[in-house]
């Protein structure tokens, strides 16, 4: 299946406030379709699978992967040792869109996203264009100096809703550079999800 392009606000309206997906937030309360209001808030299925798929879908249109993309991300969790739950958080934070989405280069994953495939995001004085690069701690992450979106994402770092980086993060504002000290701790993600739920969804598979 294809990452999802469709209206963001119709999938925040199902599953939540999405940080990486979108920052804006719908006028209606109820849920989306025509059953909408009958799945409101209270009435919506409470099956095992219907919350194990919701907070899947929540780890997906977040990050904006692939079902693909997702159940490699948990196979390679699996594979290393400690919580799974917590170890597959931790590989889709530290992808480079991820981390220059946490940076405040971009307001949302996707537009993170666009920045490095077109090449205006550098790592240790390097391009990289693959957004799901893996950086790894001691990474220095930065502008291209002839990007000519530098005033843009400068803009982006001045008007960004977040207050500061999270810890596993440092940022210069000086140099406009970020550098990764370590692994995310679970408390900082933004995301509000059941990352257990997510493992029991494709413990099946």
């Amino acid at each position: 299946m294809s990452r999802y392009r469709g209206p963001k606000l119709r999938i925040t309206r199902r599953l939540g406030n999405l940080p990486g997906l979108t920052q804006k937030k719908s006028k209606k309360t109820n849920r989306p379709g025509q059953h909408g209001k009958m799945l409101g808030e209270g009435k919506k299925k409470t099956t095992e699978y219907g919350m194990r798929l919701e907070e899947k879908q929540k780890l997906k249109f977040n990050y904006g992967l692939s079902e693909t993309q997702l159940y490699y991300y948990l196979k390679e969790a699996r594979r290393r040792k400690g919580v799974t739950g917590l170890i597959l958080l931790q590989l889709l934070e530290m992808r480079l869109d991820t981390i220059c989405f946490s940076l405040g280069y971009a307001p949302t994953i996707a537009a993170a996203r666009q920045l490095v495939n077109h090449g205006h995001i550098i790592v240790n004085n390097k391009v990289i264009d693959i957004p799901s690069f893996q950086c790894q701690p001691s990474d220095i992450i930065g502008i291209k100096s002839q990007s000519p979106l530098r005033k843009t994402i400068q803009n982006n770092l001045n008007t960004i809703n977040f207050t500061a980086p999270p810890s596993h993060l440092t940022f210069d504002k000086e140099k406009f550079e970020g550098s990764v000290k370590n692994y995310c701790i679970r408390s900082e993600v933004l995301l509000d999800l059941n990352e257990l739920l997510v493992v029991e969804y494709y413990s099946r598979r």
